[in-house]
């Protein structure tokens, strides 16, 4: 496989991860958010993946191309947030409950230290195919 392919392949998981942590970072900024601009209660948004067929360049007879990842869609999770009462709340209802966003703050860590930890081994994996690189350009001199 050539280095560069792999890199290739790595840069787009590095994107869909930096994707989820910016998801992730959102959901966690609006967990107390009960107006939105369309005066509902924030939706927590959940990130899609899905493999990407990325085509080899040259030589098309040697197989399929190479599979790398990438967002597929960016939705919002229809689960209803929990209901607490707070008649002071300027968005309580008559009766004095306010309806919360669904964010589950420790889901949203979770996201968050498996996304970061996806982002740091494909980090990983570009430095060692940069590492091979130099080695096997040593090895010509």
């Amino acid at each position: 496989m050539n280095i560069i392919s792999g890199i290739d392949i790595t840069a787009g998981a590095l994107n869909a991860q930096k994707t989820r942590l910016d998801i992730v970072a959102q959901n966690i900024a609006n967990a107390q958010t009960t107006r939105g601009p369309d005066g509902t209660p924030y939706q927590r948004q959940l990130v899609s993946f899905e493999t990407e067929l990325i085509r080899r360049t040259g030589d098309t007879s040697s197989g399929p191309g190479l599979q790398g990842v990438r967002v597929s869609s960016i939705t919002d999770d229809k689960s209803k947030g929990e209901r607490i009462y707070d008649p002071h709340h300027p968005d309580a209802t008559a009766d004095g409950f306010v309806q919360m966003p669904n964010v589950n703050m420790s889901y949203e860590m979770i996201d968050l230290m498996t996304a970061s930890r996806a982002y740091e081994a494909n980090l990983s994996v570009v430095k060692n195919a940069r590492q091979m690189a130099l080695k096997a350009l040593e090895i010509g001199k």
